[in-house]
């Protein structure tokens, strides 16, 4: 059967991808906030500082003098990695102090008393530029005079890895827990699922009543389909039940008829060659009654397997039901038959039907195939198992051959003209009733099956 992957490894998978998508859009996001904060915060001193030199700016002797207060730099210097530049420009666009190509955008007209900021390339760095225009209304110096401020960017880029990473380890802690959360949650859903096949698996092989299992809403199909299965399983088990009854009257009645209009006829009055037909005809016409018979003691065996429900029984009076129903009253007279049984009579746990039609195979195969003087059958146990042995004065069959005898239509030298399944419905009565089949060959003249069962411990019926 091809397996499927399980519910709740689909909805792992569903879920982890979802939280991954997730979790990516949240680093994003807290990139993005974290640069945002960076820039504010280094901004704010940058425009600081150059309001603080555009506020240094005075006129002296009818010309402009720049005396950039410490503070300003002091506040820069707070960034320990960055290199600042700046340039002070009077109101006639001269140069003042600073670096002469250090140049901003111009701010536009409506603002000209405002501070700008923006970025650029200065040195071959990129850099943060802050503008600061100081009016001056000097007899001698009228006009705007600029400042200008440049700060590379190291310092906020490192504020922003750091506030990235303590973010996205929040954000993976937080997907941690929240897929944890989740899985629990799904076990916890799919408690109704495990119920329900646990309450399959618990029910007895023979039991096909409906199931009646609490499950949600979403599993009533899945319910109803398994009732609906039982149902016609069931209806199925009932027809195969009058099939073999049927088959066991209609098959039987007309063998066992044919058999007997066959003895009426008799060979007295045929010559060589027609008594020859006629006893390979009677031969065949036993042949066929005795497969018939192991056939339908087959389907019945198979049947009463998987629909009987096992119960402690008696084996020794089981062994002796099938040791008089095996026994024909036509059987010779010279062969000595005996049964041997102890007096504690050990029991089994076992479908006492089945158990007969196997014991009745063995004998009956003993009989045909290898006793010649002697048959014994005896019952035994011991501290675990209980023992039926088939003891016959034969030649049994070879240690090579024990293997190939217990399949079904297997055939030997030693049983010429067997159906073969004798054996065959012994190991699957005794492998049902958890036993084992077996053979013992003590010398050419004595050879014996044993059929194994484990005793049965609890109180007996």
């Amino acid at each position: 059967m091809q397996h499927e992957p399980s519910l709740f490894a689909r909805l792992a998978r569903r879920i982890s991808l979802v939280l991954g998508i997730g979790a990516a859009l949240l680093v994003s996001a807290a990139w993005y906030y974290a640069e945002t904060a960076a820039d504010k915060a280094y901004d704010r001193l940058l425009v600081g500082a150059a309001l603080q030199m555009a506020e240094s700016l005075s006129v002296e002797r009818g010309a402009l003098s720049a005396r950039l207060p410490t503070s300003a730099f002091e506040l820069l210097g707070l960034a320990e990695r960055d290199r600042i530049f700046y340039r002070v420009i009077d109101t006639n666009g001269k140069t003042v102090t600073g670096y002469d190509d250090l140049q901003s955008p111009a701010p536009s007209d409506g603002a000209r008393d405002a501070v700008s900021i923006s970025e650029g390339i200065y040195k071959g760095e990129a850099v943060r530029i802050a503008r600061a225009t100081r009016v001056l209304a000097d007899p001698s110096v009228t006009g705007h005079a600029y400042v200008i401020v440049a700060q590379t960017n190291e310092a906020r880029s490192a504020l922003t890895r750091e506030l990235t990473l303590r973010a996205t380890i929040l954000v993976v802690v937080m997907s941690f827990l929240a897929f944890a959360g989740a899985m629990l949650a799904i076990r916890y859903a799919l408690q109704p699922v495990e119920r329900l096949g646990a309450a399959v698996r618990r029910r007895d092989p023979h039991d096909l009543t409906p199931v009646s299992v609490g499950v949600p809403r979403e599993l009533d199909p899945f319910v109803s389909s398994i009732n609906h299965f039982m149902g016609r399983l069931n209806e199925r088990v009932d027809l195969l039940q009058r099939f073999i009854a049927d088959a066991a009257h209609q098959i039987r009645t007309p063998l066992t008829a044919l058999s007997a209009q066959i003895d009426l006829l008799g060979h007295d009055k045929l010559d060589k060659t027609g008594r020859q037909h006629f006893e390979r005809v009677q031969q065949r016409t036993g042949e066929l009654a005795r497969l018939t018979n192991q056939l339908l003691s087959h389907a019945m065996v198979i049947h009463r397997a998987d629909s009987i429900q096992l119960e402690p029984i008696s084996l020794v009076d089981v062994a002796r039901r099938a040791y008089r129903a095996a026994i024909p009253i036509t059987v010779d007279p010279d062969i000595v038959i005996s049964f041997e049984a102890p007096d504690d009579r050990p029991f089994v746990l076992g479908d006492a039907v089945s158990l007969r039609e196997a014991i009745v195979n063995v004998i009956d195969n003993a009989l045909r195939h290898g006793t010649d003087q002697r048959l014994e059958v005896r019952v035994r146990s011991d501290a675990l198992d209980a023992y039926v042995e088939v003891e016959d004065d034969g030649p049994g069959i070879p240690p090579e051959g024990w293997e190939k005898a217990t399949q079904r239509f297997a055939t030997s030298k030693s049983h010429e003209g067997s159906s073969g399944l004798g054996f065959a419905i012994a190991q699957e009565v005794v492998n049902a009733h958890g036993g084992t089949l077996g053979f013992r060959a003590r010398d050419e003249k004595s050879f014996t099956v044993i059929l194994t069962l484990p005793l049965y411990r609890g109180p007996a019926k």
